[in-house]
């Protein structure tokens, strides 16, 4: 990585990026609510125990159940679980950052989603969750240079998961993925902390073009379902993009954009969109 990389950076842009900043929650707090829920999950329905077992209560850490979790839904023939399990267990061991950007984004889930109603539930269940911690691990796998590693890890969650994040983009922290289906983050894209973002999304390029190609999404951007953003473009802090609206230039912060190709409809209401996740238009309708 290039001195200009390594302190956060944007060639696009005189900003720096907000890559997981603020202050990082207490995993122990969170591991331990996890380990109660499970317990309860457990009582309330028995013929899950030996999944949660499996993931939560047999396991000592939150790096060894998002380890355990992985390796369940990711392991096959060509890597078998025995293999995989302490492949990415030991990396998330290796790397603590991981496994607090991986907290952040389960307690953004059940924050902002009204269909969770607990912080296990994206562990357990949500792809969204799943697609973007194996994004986590093939990143940095890239960043260790480990690059053919980093790209089997791609492979996999594009398989398993409809979710395709090359491992060289950046990613903050606090993500709300909902859904997360046919969601699309190409190689230069750079997602700030506390973003949320819908199924179908696509963060691309606009052709053949090398270099920073992708989008910039900055703190606290709302994306609607099917929104297309193309090119080295920046969507401002604090806007939305409507459902399926296509956007091929800057967005200003707290604008809201709609439309084939978007234009601004409005001024956001929320100062924060992505935590309050309205899912209406500032001028006229729904997202």
């Amino acid at each position: 990585m290039s001195e200009s990389q390594q302190a956060g950076l944007l060639p696009a842009s005189k900003n720096k990026a907000k890559l997981c900043a603020g202050k990082a929650t207490d995993l122990r707090t969170v591991w331990e609510d996890l380990r109660s829920e499970a317990k309860r999950v457990v009582e309330e329905e028995p013929t899950l125990r030996h999944l949660v077992d499996d993931v939560i209560l047999s396991r000592e850490t939150l790096a060894a159940a998002l380890g355990a979790r992985l390796a369940r839904r990711l392991a096959r023939e060509d890597m078998p679980r025995v293999s995989m399990e302490p492949l990415l267990t030991g990396v998330f061991e290796a790397y603590p950052q991981i496994v607090h950007a991986a907290s952040r984004d389960l307690l953004a889930m059940f924050e902002r989603d009204p269909a969770c109603f607990s912080p296990l539930e994206p562990l357990l269940f949500f792809k969204g969750f799943l697609a973007l911690t194996t994004y986590r691990v093939s990143h940095q796998l890239w960043v260790d240079e480990r690059r053919w590693l980093a790209l089997y890890f791609q492979s996999l969650a594009s398989e398993v998961f409809a979710v395709d994040i090359h491992p060289a983009a950046r990613i903050g922290c606090g993500i709300l993925l909902d859904h997360a289906t046919s969601f699309v983050v190409g190689e230069t894209a750079i997602i700030e902390d506390d973003v949320s973002i819908l199924h179908e999304v696509t963060l691309g390029g606009t052709g053949k073009e090398s270099g920073n190609r992708h989008p910039i999404i900055r703190s606290g951007v709302l994306l609607g379902a099917g929104a297309k953003i193309l090119g080295r473009v920046e969507i401002g802090t604090g806007a939305k993009v409507g459902a399926g609206s296509v956007v091929l230039n800057d967005v200003a912060p707290h604008n809201t954009v709609a439309g084939v190709p978007a234009v601004v409809v409005g001024v956001s209401r929320e100062q924060n969109p992505a935590i309050e996740m309205n899912q209406h238009l500032d001028c006229c309708g729904n997202i």
